[in-house]
């Protein structure tokens, strides 16, 4: 009688991302507003990471530290204009070589998405009839958050079988860049009442395409999926059929806006001169929202109207992740793939009375939801970890999900499961900000530790390779203000007590009181900052 030795299977790994999402977002992290009851029970049934912040606060620095496992400073994408290298380090290359099937659906931004003369792969997917392979992944389908350009697979799509639904959609660039364009109830920016279908929204859609790329694969392969939703992240129009699920007239303002003009003023008054300078539209928020927003002009009903509309995008993605995981339960395979979901950045959404994004280095851009679901076949008891972790420990997670050696390209380190044993190897997070602009020249490094956050300011400097040239041409096409009064000598900073001040309302960065723990915060940090590559990547394009 013989006998067959069954090869046990490999676990799957789908990893579930949002762009521009806050920590809050989330019911299991007290959250209020959005109903999201999978992404609850994912954390009730996995780790729940509490004070997991990104490495950096806009998109493709931070997506290209889940990718590579390396800090901004490392893998050289330190701004949304710098291109990552096709052979740059790629997690989804080390598991493809090593057995595994794999897929990004939905947004990658690896490269610079204002791109008039196509010069980079993501741009010209559409143009060139691909889905790749392109960084490992095999296969490649690629949204935005808008309908307009048609440079990407869902913009294409929705073009070519929805064409009446196109301008329902805010446009992403208008006349001097970023659109900024007011609608909705309220005229907020980058606000609209859109009438796409629902099945025909991009969260849908890059659920579907997920779906149908698992079900191209045999049951004995290993797969890794990047699951990437483009929402929350602005503009702000999800399908107004959806609109009843949160009545933005019913919403208080958020628990970190100060309240009023003066309280504003007071609290940015504390902060570095940039902050205030956003505020009062002196100083242009290049790189993180539409260059000629003025937050000082934005009224408290704005504010609710945008908070409204971005928990809608947050209970839309909650009911497509939803539907990918029953998907994948009905295929059997539940009990050996691992799930984990998290985001690139957050989003000020009315704190300290601003909008968007940008150097802005607080608890609303930095502090990130993280939460993974073992798969059941590893035995992993349900937790939260309260150990701080990052972007870069990602990647040599999916190394252990895969039962492979962490490579030594990777800098971060696998996420702890075990509360009794969190704080071995993870004591403090750090993130990283330069300014793309050389007219700006803007330089953070920030570090939470022991529930202190510590934000140095690096002189301000315009030297990076390309930062002089992408000044010169954003000035030249009117998209912004070459304004450098704001300019910082390296004695500026800020420190907050989270303990004490969650809002990060009084910056103890001068106050004697707080001398020794500054001194000891700033020493710790400058003592674990990552290398930086050398040579530089040069700033390409304006984002």
């Amino acid at each position: 009688m013989s006998t067959t030795t069954l090869k046990p299977h490999r676990r799957n790994i789908l990893l579930i991302t949002t762009d521009q999402q806050r920590y809050d977002a989330l019911g299991c992290n007290g959250g209020t507003i959005a109903r999201t009851p999978c992404l609850d029970g994912l954390a009730a049934s996995g780790v729940n990471y509490r004070r997991a912040n990104n490495q950096n606060v806009v998109c493709m620095p931070a997506r290209s530290s889940i990718l590579t496992g390396q800090y901004p400073s490392t893998h050289g994408v330190v701004a949304n204009g710098v291109p990552l290298p096709a052979d740059a380090p790629s997690i989804a290359t080390y598991l493809q070589e090593n057995g595994y099937r794999t897929a990004l659906l939905g947004k990658a931004h690896f490269e610079p998405a204002f791109d008039l003369q196509r010069h980079w792969f993501e741009n010209t997917m559409v143009d060139n009839d691909t889905t790749g392979p392109y960084r490992g992944f095999e296969r490649m389908e690629l949204a935005m958050h808008t309908a307009m350009p048609f440079w990407w697979h869902y913009e294409d799509w929705l073009k070519r079988n929805h064409p009446d639904e196109v301008d329902g959609f805010v446009r992403l660039f208008g006349a001097g860049g970023m659109n900024q364009e007011g609608g909705g109830d309220t005229g907020a920016p980058e606000v609209a009442h859109n009438p796409v279908q629902r099945e025909h929204y991009h969260t849908d859609w890059v659920a579907d395409r997920t779906m149908a790329f698992l079900d191209t694969l045999d049951s004995s392969e290993p797969w890794f999926v990047w699951m990437s939703f483009p929402d929350p992240h602005h503009p702000w129009d999800p399908p107004a059929s959806e609109l009843g699920r949160v009545p933005w007239r019913q919403l208080d303002l958020p628990a970190a806006h100060p309240g009023s003009d003066e309280a504003c003023r007071k609290v940015l008054s504390q902060k570095p001169r940039h902050w205030l300078g956003y505020y009062e539209g002196t100083f242009a928020n290049l790189e993180g929202g539409p260059p000629r927003f003025v937050p000082a002009e934005m009224t408290h009903d704005q504010v609710r109207e945008i908070n409204a509309m971005t928990h809608i995008e947050n209970e839309l993605v909650d009911e497509a992740c939803e539907r990918v995981l029953t998907h994948i339960a009905s295929k059997g395979w539940s009990h050996r793939t691992d799930v984990l979901f998290t985001t690139d950045h957050g989003e000020l959404q009315g704190d300290f009375g601003l909008m968007f994004k940008g150097p802005y280095h607080c608890e609303a851009l930095m502090h990130i939801p993280l939460v993974w679901r073992p798969a059941a076949d590893a035995d992993v008891a349900p937790a939260e970890i309260d150990a701080p972790v990052g972007q870069v420990d990602i990647a040599p997670t999916l190394c252990e999900i895969a039962g492979l050696p962490v490579p030594e390209w990777v800098q971060g380190s696998a996420l702890p499961t075990d509360p009794l044993a969190q704080g071995e190897r993870h004591e403090r997070v750090i993130t990283e900000w330069d300014s793309q602009f050389g007219h700006i020249g803007m330089h953070l490094r920030s570090m939470w530790r022991d529930n202190w956050m510590v934000t140095a300011y690096l002189p301000s400097s315009g030297d990076h390779p390309g930062s002089k040239e992408i000044s010169e041409a954003i000035i030249a096409l009117g998209m912004g203000v070459g304004d450098n009064s704001v300019r910082y000598d390296g004695t500026e900073g800020e420190l907050y007590n989270l303990a004490e001040d969650p809002n990060q309302w009084h910056n103890l960065w001068d106050d004697p009181s707080a001398a020794a723990m500054k001194s000891d915060l700033v020493a710790d940090l400058m003592d674990n900052l990552p290398p930086v590559r050398d040579p530089l990547l040069p700033v390409e394009a304006p984002t």
